[in-house]
């Protein structure tokens, strides 16, 4: 994004359009996802799902983090606790046009513990603050932390004070926090999004203890006027699962957070827009089911919605499926305005 175009409400401190951003999830926001989702909104920042240290270093990095231009803004996520891992896999990232760094001190899984990395460094602010230390030195991007409040038994107050101020200390461009404990022990990563009561309050007395650095909330934020909520406490909030299976969300960021028109009119025309990237990605041999699956969500509430969903999820796994597929798959869906939704 051009810095110079950039309004006021859309810049956090060094993070343009970090006002509002979609989360990085496993198996749901690869190049495809983002793509579609900047589709909707084009001022959203969007996240990749985290990619370990040890696969930017060993694995395929093309596959791993190659994306479209159209994306930007857009972050890359990176698990790992090796300050000196992280920061050769963070100068690879920024060799690729991302426009931030994020570390991952968040996820629960079990594969992701054993790797000694995610929420378990919640226990170790200290590494933390090593991290992005190292990060910051390897790269002229922002770097970010998203973190939990705390994991199992401890004290959300002084467990979310001390990594802050241990990453602040390295120099630390914004924290993420998701406003809910993580248990290692006893819950899924599933149950670890829902079951930990929110607290939200936890996030705002943060911002309010850290001043001028950027502080953005995540978890539970299921619409736009509970993003609105927030916003009025924090600098901005990231939306995960809502809008993912409710993509047509999106097309209200622009205007209700950015004070801009949306880049389509509705989500019949988002699917217009996005028909070049997925013949682009037809002819290099990509499967359509790979791209309309991050799509099965957009006409949720209209009538046909059920119809298009279907279509897309059996036609479109087919070898010869292509934009014909996609196109009697929309004209399943009624174009009269949803009652609920009309004026």
């Amino acid at each position: 994004m051009d810095l110079a175009h950039v309004t006021a409400a859309e810049t956090c401190g060094t993070l343009p359009g970090w006002r509002f951003s979609v989360a990085p999830m496993m198996d749901w926001t690869d190049r495809h996802c983002r793509a579609f989702h900047r589709t909707l909104s084009a001022r959203a920042r969007l996240y990749t799902e985290m990619v370990t240290t040890g696969a930017v270093l060993h694995g395929p990095r093309e596959r791993l983090l190659g994306f479209s231009t159209l994306e930007h803004p857009v972050a890359v996520q990176l698990g790992g606790s090796d300050p000196a891992e992280l920061a050769q896999a963070a100068r690879i990232a920024a060799d690729f046009g991302y426009a931030e760094i994020n570390l991952n001190v968040g996820c629960p899984s079990d594969r992701v513990q054993d790797g000694r990395f995610g929420a378990c460094l919640m226990r170790e602010p200290a590494l933390v603050g090593d991290c992005v230390a190292a990060l910051k030195a390897a790269v002229s991007v922002p770097v970010t932390v998203k973190c939990r409040i705390g994991v199992d038994d401890q004290d959300p107050e002084a467990a979310l004070d001390a990594l802050a101020d241990a990453v602040v200390a390295a120099g630390v461009d914004g924290l993420i926090v998701h406003a809910r404990k993580a248990w290692l022990q006893g819950l899924s990563p599933k149950e670890n999004r829902d079951v930990p009561p929110l607290d939200y309050g936890r996030a705002t007395r943060l911002k309010q203890r850290l001043g001028a650095l950027p502080v953005a909330v995540n978890g539970g934020l299921r619409d736009l006027a509970a993003a609105q909520a927030r916003l009025a406490e924090v600098d901005g909030v990231m939306v995960g699962r809502a809008a993912y299976t409710e993509p047509a969300l999106l097309l209200g960021v622009d205007p209700e957070l950015f004070g801009v028109a949306p880049p389509v009119p509705d989500a019949f025309a988002a699917v217009e827009a996005f028909e070049p990237y997925v013949a682009a990605a037809l002819a290099r041999g990509e499967r359509l089911h790979a791209i309309t699956r991050h799509m099965l969500g957009l006409f949720n509430g209209r009538p046909g919605a059920r119809a298009f969903r279907r279509h897309l999820s059996t036609h479109g796994m087919r070898p010869e499926a292509g934009l014909q597929t996609l196109r009697d798959a929309v004209a399943t869906v009624s174009r009269a305005v949803p009652e609920a939704r009309a004026a």
